[in-house]
């Protein structure tokens, strides 16, 4: 879903004075994080990628009853732009699993948001923007001095989950030109679901059909992908997407905040100032760069 600028705050009609769209876009930040903690809990009964496969297939049905995509008329242009779009969009969310599976929630979270700095990064046109990049390349240094980095491969899961959330934001911008609402959406996750089935199902066996991880996986599929859509699209009505794309660096710290709660998991110190890094920069980018004309919203899309 690509943020598109809401009116001022101070244009809204028929919200009650106290409220503000801000805590919609918290929730959705919430949501899709206790999402993923409650997937992790799952992963000693089933492996993590078919429970990445188990919720794209369980929120599909309720994207396509909101959605209703026109697939009739449809170029070739715009078909190979959703096939790229939806394969991005499983491999992030494949692989972000396998990383949780691996290392704290909270640090695969902060590495796989340098993808959509890097896109941020992209559109630099001023040498002061340069802080920003070299703001979240120390982050990257001080993890490297993190004990959790022995485990290369939650690292390197969390590095191919930062690629797919980046080419599914270029593919994202292409998509949303030709595709309205959440129907990009909607088909680019049914690519991911057919993509990914085989090997999703042959990871599952038939631990995947236990009633315990179905019904969580459901819980998951609705925490993760259908709450957050049904709120940013509102919260996107009401506030500038540069304010969206600010709130939604906080990310890695509420993923850092929810595994801590319900999983337990202690970030070190080095690993924590890391991931402040990581998101000064990115709200660094959001602002600078996204006033100077350049990929400011690094948070347009996410796993």
């Amino acid at each position: 879903m690509t943020p598109v600028s809401g009116e001022p705050a101070s244009g809204r009609r028929g919200w009650p004075s106290w409220f503000s769209p801000v805590w919609l876009v918290l929730g959705s930040i919430s949501s899709v994080q206790i999402g993923s903690v409650i997937a992790k809990s799952l992963f000693g009964q089933a492996d993590p990628m078919a429970i990445a496969w188990l919720r794209m297939v369980i929120a599909l049905p309720i994207l396509f009853v909101v959605a209703r995509p026109r697939v009739r008329g449809r170029t070739r242009a715009e078909w190979a732009a959703v096939l790229v779009y939806g394969a991005a969009l499983a491999v992030m969310n494949a692989s972000i699993y396998q990383s949780f599976a691996r290392i704290p929630v909270g640090l695969a979270v902060t590495i796989e948001f340098l993808g959509p700095l890097g896109v941020a990064f992209s559109g630099i046109r001023r040498a002061r923007d340069l802080v920003w990049v070299a703001l979240a390349a120390a982050g990257v240094v001080i993890l490297g001095w993190s004990p959790v980095v022995w485990n290369w491969a939650g690292i390197g899961f969390a590095l191919l989950a930062a690629a797919g959330w980046a080419g599914y934001i270029v593919a994202g911008a292409r998509v949303s030109k030709t595709w309205d609402g959440i129907s990009g959406v909607t088909v680019g996750q049914s690519v991911g679901v057919v993509g990914f089935a085989v090997p999703g199902i042959l990871a599952g066996g038939t631990a995947m059909w236990h009633p315990v991880v179905l019904g969580t996986a459901a819980a998951v599929a609705v925490l993760s992908t259908v709450i957050p859509y049904a709120l940013e699209i509102v919260a996107l009505r009401h506030i500038k997407a540069s304010v969206f794309g600010i709130l939604m660096s906080l990310e890695p710290a509420v993923a850092a905040l929810a595994a801590l709660i319900v999983l337990h998991e202690m970030l070190a110190p080095a690993e924590l100032v890391a991931m402040a890094c990581v998101i000064v920069a990115s709200i660094g980018a959001t602002r600078t760069m996204g006033r100077s004309g350049g990929h400011g919203d690094v948070s347009s899309q996410r796993q």
